[in-house]
């Protein structure tokens, strides 16, 4: 593999998959500086996590839309604190199984279940253009949803379709950086010590901006985006630093929107980096 990112300090704001991300840039001679911005925590309201269960498990769904491996899990994991995983996964296995990504296919494997339909890219319009073709009319359709994103193209979709759509939240998402440590990493990348920083979510995006507002550090942090390469996993992490007026610098090529492509697109950005110093004409030449 190399070592196109030798030496190269990249902030990493991964919670759950943090070792396994930097584990990548480590195999190509980065230096990973992990500053996990976001942890996943249950539920706050777990009754209606349960209730949603209970009613799958009553009445299986038509159809199940899996957006993300970690709600998947979640919902296993409540299935089992109530006694009913057998029931989960065998009302699973009738339902027609929607996925959007690797990461419910993987979550659908860990118990012994493959995905029915794959979402041609790994976004909620992915999601829409896989189950256009079909006829929804009043098929029951359930949604996994996962925080702090706008659902309202899924299910607008889902009920123009005529589909009976009942929606749970398995998770939500809570702080982990405390904020000392994230102005630790701003002051880091506004004294150009940072070469890039690899967002994988726009919770992330979001969580260090509002640090960096309330602290009083927002110059500090736009200098930081200026001196660093910005890598986004996807587009709806590069729409969500557009939001803010921040541009992408590196993001996987099309439909390839996860952790492993993002570390060869950091690669291949500091690779063409290189080659147009070397290129670049000596002054006075």
């Amino acid at each position: 593999m190399g070592e196109e990112l030798n030496g190269r300090r990249i902030i990493v704001p991964e919670t759950r998959e943090l070792d396994l991300l930097v584990s990548m840039l480590e195999a190509r001679g980065a230096i990973p500086v992990p500053c996990p911005l976001i942890a996943i925590r249950e539920a706050p309201n777990s009754i209606l996590v349960e209730e949603w269960l209970k009613r799958f498990v009553a009445r299986p769904c038509d159809d199940l839309v899996l957006l993300t491996g970690e709600g998947l899990r979640r919902l296993i994991g409540c299935a089992e604190r109530i006694g009913i995983t057998a029931s989960f996964v065998a009302a699973l296995a009738q339902a027609r199984k929607i996925t959007r990504g690797p990461k419910p296919v993987r979550a659908l494997r860990e118990i012994g279940l493959e995905a029915d339909l794959l979402a041609p890219v790994a976004t909620s319009a992915g999601v829409v253009d896989a189950l256009a073709p079909f006829d929804l009319s009043k098929r029951h359709v359930g949604v996994q949803l996962y925080p702090d994103s706008d659902h309202r193209l899924l299910l607008g979709f889902l009920s123009q379709a005529g589909a009976r759509v009942d929606a749970v939240l398995p998770y939500v998402y809570a702080s982990e950086a405390d904020d000392k440590k994230v102005l630790s990493v701003i002051e880091q990348m506004s004294a150009g010590e940072i070469d890039a920083i690899a967002f994988t979510s726009s919770p992330q995006v979001r969580r260090l901006l509002d640090v960096a507002t309330k602290a009083g550090r927002s110059d500090a942090i736009r200098e930081g985006f200026s001196r660093s390469l910005v890598a986004a996993v996807g587009p709806v992490v590069a729409r969500e630093l557009a939001a803010f007026g921040i541009r992408a610098d590196v993001m996987p090529a099309s439909e390839t929107y996860f952790m492993k492509p993002l570390v060869r697109a950091l690669a291949e950005a500091f690779a063409d980096r290189a080659k147009r110093l070397e290129d670049k004409p000596p002054l006075g030449s």
